[in-house]
């Protein structure tokens, strides 16, 4: 009986990639794969061989549409207001020059297309600026998830020495004080406030204005019941995509960005950046960092926590072998790289 039990342990945890570190919250399915994506041969997930057909029950266990809205636009029009001017206002700068979009560009699907991003000094940090679109939704934000919403992360570069390079929140709300319009802005987004002009509120109105950045996709239409939102490739790709395991880590309304893996888990992947460690302390999260969402991931390359991997092909070659140990082969990446082409949403004028 013991070797019974053993045995469909081992069964369970190879066909649902269960791992024993994972920080994840209720709704994320187990695995312990990361980044971008994953290769490999292995059946799993409950979908049906042939023609790729889809099972609807599976697609749901694993995804789920994004909402209309994550935010009430009209009775929080001011604040969202003020949080798109201060977005792009390259004045929260010590030398008038970055800006929230200089990193995170509206035009661009919320990055900059650079591995890493330069500062007010052309100082560049050690990690690649990840997209603001959609990060809302993620269980937390930076690589590290050291800011709990987008709120507190919009707070951050504004200080960050290599970034922003204010020198201290009254700084920048002295700044900003002796803008007119910024106090006029200020006040009616916070009308029941004595002062308005806080550093906090700076926070509140550029996290209002990120939770707007939704970009729904064909996917998504695709999950609603239109079965002809994705062409053959990118169905046959959803499929070797959940099969495979892939969505074990990518899953949930934003297809990622719910839970946190180790980079490596198979083959090494080399960094000296030990992820989420630097902030927990713990010993098992070194090389830990947040699952990224694929949501656009077609056009936010370079990818990776380091942005040392340019193209998607490779994106999914590399986290096959780190992750699984193995090796795909072209059909492979052309199927799932069309499905994540599927995952491209329409930016708002």
């Amino acid at each position: 009986m013991k070797i019974l039990l053993f045995f469909a342990l081992m069964l369970s945890s190879y066909a649902f990639a269960q791992s024993g570190h994972d920080h994840q919250n209720k709704t994320q399915s187990s695995g312990d794969h990361h980044s971008e994506m994953h290769g490999g041969d292995h059946h799993g997930g409950g979908m049906h061989g042939g023609h790729h057909k889809l099972d609807k029950a599976t697609l749901k266990h694993f995804f789920e549409p994004l909402p209309d809205s994550i935010i009430d636009e009209t009775k929080n029009a001011a604040l969202i207001k003020l949080g798109k001017k201060l977005y792009l206002d390259p004045r929260l700068s010590v030398n008038d020059q970055i800006a929230c979009n200089s990193c995170h560009r509206l035009d661009n699907f919320g990055v900059d297309s650079q591995a890493t991003s330069p500062g007010h000094e052309g100082k560049r940090g050690g990690r690649n600026s990840p997209t603001s679109f959609n990060a809302a939704l993620h269980i937390a934000q930076f690589w590290d998830g050291r800011a709990k919403d987008v709120e507190e992360q919009a707070l951050g570069p504004i200080l960050n020495p290599i970034e922003m390079g204010m020198p201290t929140e009254a700084a920048v709300v002295d700044k900003l004080k002796k803008i007119d319009e910024y106090k006029a802005l200020f006040a009616e987004a916070f009308k029941d406030e004595k002062d308005p002009l806080q550093y906090k509120n700076i926070g509140k109105a550029i996290g209002a204005f990120e939770r707007t950045l939704l970009t729904p996709s064909r996917f998504d239409d695709f999950l609603k019941g239109d079965e002809k939102a994705l062409n053959d490739a990118e169905k046959r790709g959803l499929q070797k995509f959940v099969n495979m395991g892939c969505a074990n880590c990518h899953n949930g309304v934003a297809i990622g960005g719910n839970s946190y893996k180790k980079i490596g888990l198979v083959e090494p992947y080399e960094t000296k950046d030990m992820g989420r460690f630097a902030v927990t302390g713990l010993e098992t999260d070194k090389k830990v960092f947040k699952v990224p969402s694929l949501r656009n991931i077609a056009k936010t390359a370079p990818y990776f926590h380091d942005g040392s991997v340019a193209t998607l092909d490779e994106a999914i070659r590399e986290m096959a072998e780190h992750q699984l140990g193995r090796e795909v082969g072209p059909g492979f990446v052309d199927d799932v790289k069309a499905f994540l082409g599927s995952l491209t949403g329409k930016l708002k004028e």
